[in-house]
């Protein structure tokens, strides 16, 4: 992921409630997320601390949004960050990671000019 734009752009993790099933957490066996990272919403439900706010912000994002960021759990992230798709990953347009970009006021990423699974145009 070494060109992802996510390593300069952070707007997901201060966006977006990254909620998760409660059995992710360290605290159970096999769980990775750091339980003392989140919060309870539900009983079957956990989020990370910080994102469920108004203007969320979670607790394990390091850095300044659009300047650099990490995730200091990165390793043991839930499923949900796992599964977001970031803009252009796999050839794939992401319209939730282009909305957290705008409410940060970063510019769009560009769109992808192929669809998935298409290999690029090779150079006659």
């Amino acid at each position: 992921m070494s060109d992802s734009p996510c390593l300069n752009c952070g707007a997901c993790c201060a966006t977006f409630r990254v909620s998760f099933y409660w059995g992710e957490s360290d605290e159970v066996p096999g769980g990775l997320v750091p339980q003392r990272l989140t919060e309870q919403v539900t009983p079957h439900l956990s989020c990370m601390q910080g994102t469920n706010q108004p203007s969320p912000r979670c607790v394990a994002l390091m850095g300044e949004v659009g300047g650099g960021v990490r995730c200091s759990i990165y390793e043991k992230r839930s499923s949900t960050c796992r599964e977001f798709p970031f803009h252009g990953e796999d050839g794939q347009d992401s319209p939730d990671c282009q909305r957290a970009r705008a409410l940060h006021g970063l510019p769009p990423l560009p769109s992808n000019p192929r669809g998935p699974g298409q290999e690029p145009p090779v150079a006659a």
